[in-house]
């Protein structure tokens, strides 16, 4: 080999090892920079986390995002709730006055029997009062009413079937309506909402009713917040929140096993600065025979009233407890002031007579009845409806 093929050879090799190592260099740039990239979209990821996915660290986090939501009404967990709207006044009450109507089997059908001819004979009249007393009015009401309508007629000197149906219709909305003022007092203070709170034993549908009546202020446009004091039933507070989120209401509600009495409170005081019309607080049910309990609601209701006044408490029955309602209704009036009573499952039950049985021996207005299961099925209870739905 000569000396310019050995030089050529060289240059050959020289400028293949420089391409060689070009190519080495770009190449290695550019898997750092893709590396790079790839670190900052992590810790991009990591500095703005998605809201879905983020999991709170410490306990304290899960209580400040759950009352974040909690006042955000319409909403859980950041993501929308559809709103239901509620029924208007006017519908429920019409819808309801067809179901009193429906409602008092036996009851019913014996006035109309009873009242059905020109005259009333004397088996007529004890059938009547044997069915009073069969429909929870109690053997000294359903004699007293018995004996004023016997009154009533033999003054009239009424001889048809109509105007016996009249002078009866008559005389038992007086009776039934008693002359109590049945207002709701859920109209917003000067500088406060209006407080009300649910009361009442196992089982007779208090949260229900908390929930429907959050409804049916709904349909008023009352701005409406719920506070979850019933901690000792697990579901409670999650059925109070399913109802406050069906029509936007908020819903404060404290930790499983905690004090109702600090709930309630907590409500309160959310409802003053949150500037809400009505505050509704639900209440743990409680066997009217258990002193420890009973004694845990009176605590509940003065520290409730720390920031204002109650201005309502009402007691929910059970219209198919009957007499049994009558005996939780005495020890109840005695812990706090109840101001009215609502007659929850009154649909498909005679026990309509337990409506002014009530009010003789508590001197406290029926204000609401509930007459079937649906989510308005909930309206002021009206004297002259009921009586015409008896008669109908």
């Amino acid at each position: 080999m000569n000396f310019d093929s050995s030089l050529v050879i060289s240059l050959a090799v020289a400028i293949a090892l420089v391409i060689a190592i070009s190519v080495f260099v770009v190449t290695r740039k550019s898997g750092d920079k893709t590396q790079i990239s790839k670190a900052q979209a992590q810790q991009k990821a990591t500095d703005v986390p998605s809201p879905d996915n983020q999991q709170p660290e410490t306990e304290s986090d899960v209580s400040t995002i759950q009352a974040s939501a909690s006042e955000i009404p319409g909403t859980v967990d950041s993501k929308p709730v559809p709103i239901d709207v509620p029924e208007s006044m006017e519908g429920r009450k019409l819808k309801l006055r067809e179901r009193l109507g429906r409602s008092q089997g036996s009851l019913g059908q014996v006035f109309k029997q009873t009242f059905s001819g020109s005259t009333i004979s004397d088996d007529a009249w004890q059938d009547l009062e044997d069915t009073l007393i069969m429909a929870d009015l109690g053997v000294s009401a359903a004699t007293g009413i018995v004996e004023t309508l016997k009154t009533a007629v033999k003054k009239s000197g009424a001889s048809s079937a109509t105007e016996l149906h009249d002078i009866a219709k008559s005389e038992l909305i007086k009776l039934v309506d008693g002359g109590y003022d049945r207002t709701l007092h859920i109209d917003r203070h000067t500088d406060r909402p209006a407080v009300v709170l649910t009361v009442g034993v196992n089982g007779t549908g208090k949260t229900t009713t908390t929930g429907k009546l959050a409804r049916m202020l709904s349909a008023q446009d009352k701005d409406v917040l719920l506070g979850a004091a019933d901690t000792f039933r697990a579901a409670a507070a999650e059925q109070l929140t399913t109802w406050g989120d069906r029509v936007g209401v908020p819903v404060i509600r404290g930790a499983e096993g905690s004090d109702p009495a600090s709930v309630a409170f907590e409500s309160v005081n959310a409802g003053l600065e949150q500037e809400v019309d009505v505050v509704l607080i639900d209440t743990a049910g409680r066997l009217h025979t258990k002193q420890g309990l009973m004694d845990e609601l009176g605590k509940l209701y003065r520290v409730a009233g720390k920031l204002g006044p109650i201005d309502e408490v009402l007691l929910v029955i059970d219209a198919t407890t009957g007499q049994n309602g009558l005996t939780q209704a005495k020890v109840f009036s005695e812990v706090v002031s109840v101001t009215g009573v609502v007659l929850s499952k009154l649909d498909g039950t005679a026990k309509g007579g337990i409506i002014v049985a009530i009010q003789e021996t508590l001197g406290v207005p029926v204000k609401l009845v509930g007459l079937g299961e649906g989510p308005d099925d909930l309206a002021p209870f009206d004297a002259e409806d009921f009586v015409t739905g008896l008669l109908s």
